[in-house]
């Protein structure tokens, strides 16, 4: 059997960031408030290169760099906590706020057949940044999932962050 080679160069640059980040945590002793959300959220004259898509004044939707699938975002609260319990009602009550904007950004933007909502609270649940919780929308379509994840590994994503973010944020519009 021949195989060819699939390459997905991006996933070596988020490993090597993960593996950065808990060397800085470790050993360095940075704050875990220290993270891309928090970074996002400080650079809001950047929010091109953060790729976010929409901030208010107590959180902010962004694309997600290493996404599940196209249009997959992230939505947090400015204040990085580990836990949805650590929030106040009122905080919790703004961050499923902007979970509304999201679903409702990616369903006119991107028109998917259904949406995945969910957040992972702690390592264990699959948390790859636990000291800031987090929620993902990810836009779901038939045949968006195929073989390639199970045999390959890998996951297609069929379009750029760069043309995901130009729709999302005309949808902002």
């Amino acid at each position: 059997m021949t195989n060819k080679d699939l390459w997905a160069p991006w996933r070596m640059t988020y490993l090597r960031e993960l593996e950065s980040r808990e060397t800085d945590i470790r050993t360095a002793g940075v704050s875990p408030a220290t993270n891309f959300l928090r970074a996002a959220w400080d650079d809001a004259k950047n929010d091109h290169l953060h790729h976010v898509i929409f901030r208010n004044a107590n959180g902010l939707i962004m694309l997600n760099r290493y996404p599940y699938a196209n249009g997959h975002v992230l939505i947090a609260l400015a204040d990085p906590r580990p836990t949805l319990m650590d929030y106040s009602s009122s905080q919790r009550a703004q961050l499923w706020e902007l979970v509304d904007i999201a679903v409702d950004l990616v369903e006119r933007g991107l028109h998917p057949q259904g949406v995945n909502v969910g957040l992972n609270q702690g390592r264990a649940a699959g948390a790859g940044l636990p000291e800031h919780l987090h929620v993902h929308v990810v836009p779901r379509w038939g045949g968006d999932t195929n073989f390639m994840a199970t045999i390959g590994e890998v996951r297609v994503v069929p379009d750029s962050l760069e043309q995901s973010w130009r729709i999302l944020r005309d949808v902002v519009r």
